[in-house]
């Protein structure tokens, strides 16, 4: 598989980033060399693990203003790169790019490689669809989850019409401005130096091949390849007892109303202090970071 690494220097001096990167080489399914997969693992080693997966076109730059806040509060945080994205190494061929190999190479690196268990889960956007799929066929793992403007849809459903036009807009558009539709999906437009650290992975659009592609994953029909692997993890869901937590903001119109069917079919989301965190967009841990942690640490604490 071709793979292009982003150059180290590209990530100097980001604004209140100081996390030193780990990395962990995950496997080529087409048995080339492995791929470097990058993620911050920060705060005290017998701490409670919380797990802080990114969505689409970000990288674990979003999770910055959480992580002092959960570190604070005794937490192990581990937060991944997603292969295609951040320091990780990022195929050149957009059909490398599946969900199952997204899912696959994030249960390496976190099973394989660190062991984790007992993992409260915070996803959103990807990191929901990842994470539920990794809730779905690893139960045993995770002891709490929490997701915030994100789902697990396996193609049966209606998309909406803003998830619509930005999945057109990601296949139409001729340059991928990943900083600026991270500045688009806030309430509140980020700074120059914030937008350029969401740049960063990227020095051209030969590294974007995955933030081309993740759009084109999300199941939109029953055909999906996705599909039958989204049923399964929704019926471990509908049985599943442990804490179940929805922190949506009130400024997403692309997930808005997908909390409801986790409401409606996870008992763990039974007498759990849902919230809505007010004045956040799409990107909610960017605008809203610190309340966000403070919501999953208040979570853990209470359950």
């Amino acid at each position: 598989m071709q793979r292009v690494r982003t150059p180290d220097e590209r990530f100097d001096g980001l604004d209140e980033f100081p996390y030193v990167a780990r990395y962990y080489d995950v496997t080529d399914p087409t048995g080339g060399e492995p791929l470097r997969m990058a993620y911050r693992d920060e705060g005290p080693s017998d701490g409670q693990v919380v797990l802080l997966l990114h969505g689409e076109p970000s990288w674990s730059y979003l999770y910055r203003t959480m992580v002092p806040g959960l570190v604070a509060g005794g937490h192990r945080v581990v937060a991944p790169d997603l292969i295609g994205f951040g320091r990780s190494d990022k195929p050149s061929d957009r059909d490398e790019y599946t969900y199952a190999r997204h899912v696959e190479w994030t249960r390496e690196l976190l099973f394989d490689h660190l062991d984790l268990h007992d993992v409260t889960l915070f996803g959103q956007d990807w990191g929901s669809l990842i994470g539920l799929r990794l809730v779905g066929e690893h139960p045993e793992r995770f002891a709490r989850v929490a997701i915030g403007n994100g789902g697990l849809p396996t193609g049966d459903e209606r998309m909406n019409d803003a998830f619509k036009a930005w999945q057109d807009f990601s296949q139409s558009t001729p340059e991928l401005h990943v900083g600026n539709i991270v500045s688009g999906g806030c309430v509140t437009r980020l700074s120059a130096e914030v937008v350029a650290a969401y740049d960063a992975p990227f020095p051209d659009e030969s590294f974007k091949e995955g933030a081309r592609q993740f759009p084109k994953l999300v199941p939109t029909s029953a055909d999906d390849p996705a599909h039958d692997a989204n049923v399964a993890a929704w019926e471990v869901l509908a049985a599943w007892t442990k804490p179940f937590l929805c922190c949506y903001s009130d400024g997403d119109a692309i997930t808005k109303g997908a909390d409801r069917k986790f409401l409606e079919i996870v008992p763990g989301t039974k007498g759990q202090a849902h919230v809505t965190i007010e004045g956040g967009g799409h990107f909610l841990q960017e605008e809203k970071g610190p309340e966000l942690a403070a919501v999953l640490d208040a979570f853990i604490a209470a359950n």
